[in-house]
């Protein structure tokens, strides 16, 4: 689903040239669930960008569902992510002059879908997460909770082949967490969603079939739910 070969990132500071991730080597299955953890400016979210066709890497090669998106230009890429990409931010991201139904529609209106279809569509996914009544209500009367189940449902009314979020329970309390969690684990459970996270926290972080750890642009270690040190590797990091 996921290659990333020998990637590299740099970027230019004043005079110089910063490397954020050095010579990567990272894959994820199809109907994988990952989580990457790392301290600020590890690289793990100049990787997600970069899985994501938001840029592109210094070298290297990144491969989704076999298309090297690196090899694309700006507008094929922008194409290829709306056809295949869903994102979940920290921040929501929802349009404040649009309604939740509206909101949910874009990326299939983005897409040239009609208006009735893609309506019907935002409603059948706000239904599944839990926001069945709320379609025409404006973001800035929901609570936060409410808002990022909100960007769970635009990031999946596409049915993307690839889900990354950025950090989703950021924001929110740990009860509200809990919900966006649990939901995005019914989607990949269930729909064999393919999600890519990057994470502060490690409780976020144990609810995927592998935590991957970043440090200085490479990956330190990772650990599979099915190792027998994936729960020592998890309490390690709550103690």
């Amino acid at each position: 689903m996921i290659k990333a070969v020998q990637v590299n990132k740099s970027f230019r500071v004043g005079e110089q040239e910063m490397m954020v991730l050095k010579g990567l080597d990272f894959s994820v299955n199809k109907g994988e669930f990952v989580a990457i953890m790392g301290p600020s400016g590890s690289g793990k979210s100049t990787l997600l960008q970069l899985l994501g066709g938001l840029d592109v890497p210094t070298a290297g090669e990144i491969q989704i569902d076999s298309t090297a998106i690196n090899r694309l230009n700006e507008k094929e890429r922008t194409i290829f992510r709306r056809r295949n990409i869903g994102f979940v931010f920290q921040n929501y991201q929802l349009l404040p002059t649009m309604t939740v139904e509206e909101n949910v529609a874009f990326p299939l209106r983005a897409n040239g879908e009609m208006l009735h279809t893609s309506r019907e569509k935002a409603n059948q996914y706000l239904e599944a997460v839990g926001l069945a009544k709320m379609g025409q209500r404006f973001p800035n009367v929901l609570s936060g909770g409410q808002q990022q189940r909100v960007a769970v449902a635009r990031a999946l009314v596409n049915e993307p082949k690839l889900l990354l979020a950025d950090e989703p329970t950021g924001n929110l309390d740990r009860k509200m967490a809990e919900e966006i969690l649990e939901l995005l684990s019914h989607f990949h459970e269930h729909n064999r969603q393919t999600i890519v996270m990057v994470t502060h926290d490690i409780f976020a972080a144990g609810y995927a079939d592998r935590i991957v750890l970043f440090k200085d642009g490479v990956i330190e270690t990772e650990v599979n739910r099915e190792d027998e040190d994936y729960a020592r590797f998890v309490a390690h990091f709550m103690a």
